[in-house]
């Protein structure tokens, strides 16, 4: 595992927890700015960062730093919708002894892609995915290949909701600092030729990215030194040739001294959007899982 990713689980690793608050997954039936997803279940007292709904919105995977019962190391978890409650946390089979994180459904609902820092990659983090089967298991893990993995760390993969294009994170690419964000296209065998996405990269860290709007504007969080520097969330929309002028995402414990991360469009509802961090209230431990309006998408096309 790069540094950079040791010293974020640093991060997550002394945030301060919290006792339970009384509630449950059906937070989101009420929603107003923000509710807390699934307290108890998925949103826990340990750390819980991006999740991602199915297309049928009846499971919910993310990753956890540190709760127990997973392969070890950071591990990928699963709940399934019963009497309109995610229920039934458990680890998913994908999970190795080495570091697995960073979950996303394709829209189609293939395929759920993942970092892994398991033996047999390019170097560092790389990116993987698994076949959704139908019986709800998964199938082998494959590494997504030189295409897109480097020597370096690759988190947060997003596959377009066409199946076209790959968003994520690398900072073994080249790039304009630390971590940078990249979309790669998919030429029938593998995604290949990635290439920075125009206007946000800078000499900071940016990753943890999703696109809005058939990407026409993107979401993604930036912070000076992942892992030592607050994490904050960033909305930018498209000029026609690039995201410009990125501001903070609107959400009120998205603050420049806190750690807000890992924005995933809910697929089965895609005006939502899951982001991980720690808000004052409702509040079920380190950084939880939260459910938010997705920001209206008002860029234009032209950035893919």
């Amino acid at each position: 595992m790069g540094q950079a990713k040791v010293r974020l689980a640093t991060v997550l690793a002394v945030a301060v927890s919290a006792a339970l608050v009384s509630g449950c997954g059906a937070a989101a039936a009420a929603l107003q700015e923000f509710g807390i997803e699934g307290m108890g279940v998925v949103s826990t007292p340990h750390g819980e960062v991006r999740a991602s709904v199915s297309p049928d919105g009846q499971r919910i995977v993310w990753g956890s730093t540190d709760r127990p019962g997973g392969a070890g190391g950071w591990d990928l978890w699963q709940a399934t919708l019963r009497d309109g409650r995610w229920q039934d946390p458990r680890p998913l089979p994908v999970n190795s002894p080495a570091n697995d994180f960073d979950p996303a459904f394709s829209a189609d609902g293939r395929w759920l892609y993942f970092f892994s820092n398991r033996e047999g990659g390019f170097g560092g983090d790389d990116l993987y995915r698994a076949a959704v089967l139908a019986d709800g298991g998964f199938g082998a893990v494959e590494n997504l290949g030189a295409g897109v993995n480097g020597k370096g760390d690759e988190w947060a993969p997003t596959p377009g909701a066409e199946g076209a294009h790959l968003l994520y994170a690398s900072d073994g690419f080249g790039g304009a600092g630390g971590h940078d964000l990249f979309v790669a296209r998919w030429n029938g065998a593998a995604f290949v030729e990635p290439q920075p996405v125009p206007g946000v990269n800078t000499a900071a860290d940016e990753f943890d990215a999703a696109w809005l709007g058939d990407g026409r504007t993107i979401v993604f969080a930036r912070s000076d030194d992942v892992g030592n520097a607050p994490i904050r969330l960033m909305l930018a929309q498209c000029d026609g040739k690039a995201f410009a002028e990125a501001q903070p995402l609107a959400l009120s414990f998205n603050t420049a001294d806190g750690n807000t991360l890992a924005p995933v469009v809910d697929l089965s509802k895609p005006s939502e959007l899951l982001v991980s961090g720690s808000a004052k209230a409702p509040k079920a431990g380190k950084l939880d899982i939260y459910r938010m309006r997705a920001p209206v998408a008002t860029g234009q096309s032209g950035c893919l």
